[in-house]
């Protein structure tokens, strides 16, 4: 039934191309170069070349080739410039798009899980895919009670597709490390495999959106598509309408670049606070900017899809988090290195100088320095080079440093966050979002403060 490559050795001689071509790409080059052409021009093609291809492969094999895929496209921004824009013409495709599952095998899909009545459960329904990605694709439909709905479909074979692809890219993740400077990409890859099973399940997905869609109902500024539906690997919620993220980056407005960026991280921060839950998919094709926001038509609000992959943290993000980020803005060097202890990020076999453990940090939490920071690509690849650079102290430190698990997925969600600010370019008030949702932020009697003043207001 399924269009998805599902042979074992059909997929893994597909993602194999991907080294064996970057090998023969720089053969080529060499050749280029022997024959008199300038490295630079040479250095163009083979990037252009390269870029072709990783989107070709990732993108015809959906499952997990493409969630890689789209997990590193959040990182462009880390490239160096002369490089970056090959790569972010092709990753940014794979953010919303792929190639569709045929008419056919999509209706007998349907018949399957929802039974062969399906058409009778919608008074429109269109075949064409508005929208195809790593595991499923959606569809435009009408529900039986009049309101416009989104069709999630999974592909047949996607979780056997997605373990399978995963598996064969942490083979040789060391080949493809290169392609975003300073990241490691074979972590990357285990945290999507461990998240495999939550995502294939639709039933677990409906409560983590249903969960955001009640608690964001009345929210000004975010808006949250409700379930209306949802059997087996079929999940139905109400459809909306907006500008993607995607076209954002590349056709925005500075306004709605910097409001697209306010209220993204607004959301990262107060989603945990409010739903006990981290949205843990933060790449552009999940948002859109709908109009109608607090000041309105001309104002926008932030639209949020797929809640496929969701960390569960029923307290909100850790206190620590928040505690270890106010203690380095106040530079207690001490205290920074014994909390980092204490939560594992520094083994009890390891001494580090705390002087030298706050001199890392700083600049990674600029923009929480100021009133308003403007989040950029030059600032991404200015991180990505001090840490990536075998010669830095920075680079020297972060090796000797642990991320402990319970922290691993908030930190890839984080990261990413930042790599769709500076893809957006977005001049964010970063410091107000973490003094409002952030636990720990506020020391304690400047918490009691603020709540104190809030009462007044209200009273």
């Amino acid at each position: 039934m399924s269009d998805l490559p599902r042979k074992a050795v059909t997929r893994t001689a597909k993602l194999a191309a991907l080294p064996l071509g970057f090998a023969g790409r720089a053969t080529w080059g060499l050749g280029k170069r022997i024959v008199g052409e300038s490295a630079e021009i040479v250095g163009r093609e083979l990037q252009q070349r390269t870029a072709e291809q990783l989107f070709k492969v990732l993108g015809e094999l959906k499952g997990g080739a493409m969630k890689f895929g789209q997990a590193m496209s959040v990182f462009e921004s880390a490239l160096p410039e002369e490089v970056a824009g090959p790569y972010r013409a092709a990753l940014t495709k794979l953010q919303d798009a792929a190639p569709p599952m045929p008419t056919r095998t999509m209706h007998a899909v349907l018949a399957e899980r929802l039974g062969e009545n399906w058409p009778e459960l919608f008074l429109e329904f269109d075949d064409k895919p508005a929208a195809a990605a790593s595991i499923g694709q959606v569809h435009r439909a009408v529900w039986h009670d009049g309101r416009e709905v989104a069709v999630k479909v999974q592909y047949p074979g996607a979780g056997e597709a997605l373990l399978s692809d995963l598996n064969q890219l942490s083979r040789f993740a060391r080949l493809l490390g290169p392609l975003i400077p300073g990241m490691d990409v074979k972590p990357l890859i285990a945290e999507l495999k461990d998240r495999v099973s939550e995502e294939l399940d639709y039933s677990l997905e409906a409560q983590a959106q249903q969960t955001h869609a009640e608690e964001f109902a009345d929210d000004p500024d975010v808006v949250i598509p409700a379930v209306v539906h949802q059997r087996e690997q079929v999940l139905v919620t109400e459809w909306i309408d907006g500008v993607p993220l995607s076209e954002v980056i590349t056709d925005g407005t500075q306004e709605q670049r910097d409001r697209a960026g306010q209220l993204l991280s607004r959301f990262l921060f107060s989603g945990p606070a409010r739903t006990g839950l981290l949205h843990a998919d933060p790449h552009p094709g999940n948002f859109r900017l709908l109009p109608g926001g607090p000041d309105g038509e001309d104002d926008w609000r932030l639209g949020v899809l797929d809640f496929g992959t969701v960390d569960r943290l029923p307290g909100g993000l850790p206190d620590p988090i928040g505690e270890s980020l106010r203690m380095t803005l106040d530079g207690d060097a001490e205290a920074v290195y014994e909390l980092l202890r204490t939560e594992g990020f520094v083994k009890d076999s390891i001494e580090l100088d705390p002087d030298a453990v706050l001199d890392y940090l700083l600049p990674i939490i600029e923009p929480a320095q100021v009133e308003e920071f403007t989040f950029s690509r030059g600032w991404m690849r200015s991180q990505a080079a001090r840490i990536a650079d075998p010669r830095s102290p920075a680079h020297q430190l972060g090796k000797q440093l642990n991320l402990p698990p319970a922290y691993l997925l908030i930190h890839r969600v984080t990261l990413s966050t930042i790599g769709v600010l500076c893809q957006l370019g977005a001049t964010v008030r970063l410091r107000e979002e973490l003094e409002e949702w952030l636990p720990g932020f506020l020391a304690a009697e400047v918490l009691e403060a603020f709540e104190a003043e809030e009462s007044v207001a209200e009273a």
